[in-house]
């Protein structure tokens, strides 16, 4: 079920504008909308939201000219094409609510779990069999330098590593068609009859993911372009210090759009989210890199120290506590993970390590630092590779705490879990989703890259991270 396994990350409000799979990414506002009219109807906004499996298209507002009654409203004033309506409701701006309230737009909300909801990936209606390159968003989202002052991109190429065989493929636009089917009234009491008229959106609010700004950073150091996207915290202060956390991506998300990691699923937009920012104002930053950096001959290119000196460049530029940064990534980003937590053991606080590996011949430095591993003993690499790691750093005299969990548990289920883990006190956490539990739960083909869209649902783990520090 959509609530026990792809938690939503939240809402946010409307940012910049990008560039997703070649189609411009608006934000509506008002009756600036650039649909023509249809009767009463200005114009329509689809709305998305990240899961676990990736972005997916869960609302339409549609815009009329007068304040629209919302006791006038119910599912079956309202179809979408090829979509299945949960809610309709108005309200004031077009956004989503938990009560609706007269107001010029109605919103209508659509089931997540509909075939033609997702717009990543391969099972993404409309979209291609491989990741394609694409325009970077940077081109368009911002006139503000990154740290190094760049505005270039290199797309360069990629393939999968590390169990990562199924490509992501391109960002599929958000798209759809509304009907009004049935008859609706203004707040003053006219009457709007049914149209048989279709309205396509026009604008898109992406939640959360427009919150974001992308970049290009030139390293001096490698001669290496890394395009990147960048959460700065909305009541941010120069004054205060803030903590960093750096998601990176895994090899399915090689050289595709620079909103990839953050449409792909929760790993990057989690940390974004109001809740998050809530308990824990932070600068999240997530690298889009245009090749495979690490494989599973652990030979990084020279993407790998650009990402450090990305780190760092972002820390000089920002007001970010150099004793905060944190490190989090899944499959190819676990690896870049625990390889930059053994090179640079000053870079980083503390990891969340998701499906990944390293040799344990080089895993002794890892005993000085803070981690919580998760992976599904079914994944045939990270499950032996983690294994071997733990064993490397209980050797050292460094506590593991253990856990095996049930991948298709409850959010109050993973809370104690998570609870019961820590209540082990030990630096290093371990935790591994029993077989079967996976693919069970997320429906994915393999256990490795399912097991990344439960990891970043878990906010006891991320409650954790955000806790330490060097």
């Amino acid at each position: 079920m959509v609530t026990r396994r792809t938690v939503i990350a939240g809402s946010a409000g409307i940012g910049t504008a990008a560039v997703f799979g070649g189609g411009a990414v608006a934000v509506a506002s008002g009756s600036d909308a650039p649909a023509s009219r249809s009767g009463h109807i200005v114009g329509a906004t689809a709305i998305t939201r990240v899961y676990g499996e990736g972005q997916k298209l869960i609302a339409v507002a549609v815009e009329y000219d007068h304040d629209i009654a919302d006791s006038s409203l119910s599912t079956s004033s309202f179809a979408v094409a090829d979509r299945t309506v949960t809610k309709v409701y108005a309200n004031r701006t077009a956004a989503l609510a938990d009560r609706g309230r007269d107001g010029r737009y109605v919103v209508v909300e659509l089931s997540p779990d509909d075939k033609a909801a997702l717009l990543w990936g391969k099972d993404a209606v409309g979209a291609s069999p491989s990741p394609t390159a694409s325009t970077s968003a940077s081109a368009s989202a911002s006139a503000e330098p990154s740290p190094s002052g760049s505005s270039g991109t290199n797309p360069g190429t990629g393939g999968p590593t590390a169990g990562d065989t199924t490509p992501g493929g391109p960002i599929v636009p958000a798209q759809a068609t509304v009907t009004q089917t049935g008859t609706i009234s203004t707040s003053r009491g006219a009457r709007f009859p049914a149209s048989g008229t279709a309205v396509a959106t026009s604008a898109v609010v992406n939640l959360i993911v427009d919150d974001f700004r992308q970049f290009t950073f030139e390293d001096p150091a490698t001669g290496r372009t890394l395009k990147y996207n960048l959460f700065v915290p909305k009541g941010y202060d120069p004054r205060r210090k803030y903590p960093l956390v750096l998601f990176m991506h895994d090899a399915s998300v090689v050289n595709v759009d620079t909103v990839g990691p953050l449409v792909q699923g929760l790993g990057a937009v989690c940390w974004a989210s109001p809740e998050d920012q809530a308990r824990h104002e932070s600068f999240v930053l997530a690298p889009e890199y245009g090749e495979v950096v690490i494989d599973d001959n652990y030979k990084p290119t020279t993407l790998f120290e650009t990402t450090a000196h990305l780190v760092e460049a972002v820390t000089e530029k920002y007001a970010i506590d150099p004793k905060r940064r944190y490190t989090t990534g899944q499959s190819m980003g676990a690896m870049l993970s625990l390889g930059l937590n053994i090179r640079y053991p000053d870079l980083f606080a503390a990891a969340y390590i998701v499906a990944g590996q390293w040799p344990d011949s080089e895993a002794a430095p890892l005993a000085q630092k803070k981690l919580w591993i998760l992976v599904a003993q079914d994944d045939t690499k990270a499950y032996p590779g983690e294994n071997a790691i733990t064993k490397v750093i209980e050797a050292a005299g460094t506590k593991v705490g253990t856990a095996v969990w049930d991948a298709g548990s409850t959010a109050t289920q993973f809370a104690a879990d998570v609870r019961n883990l820590k209540k082990q006190q030990a630096p290093v956490n371990y935790a591994a989703f029993q077989t079967g539990t996976v693919t069970a739960t997320t429906g994915a083909t393999s256990p490795h890259m399912g097991t990344w869209q439960i990891a970043y649902s878990i906010p006891g783990i991320r409650e954790w991270l955000m806790k330490q520090s060097l």
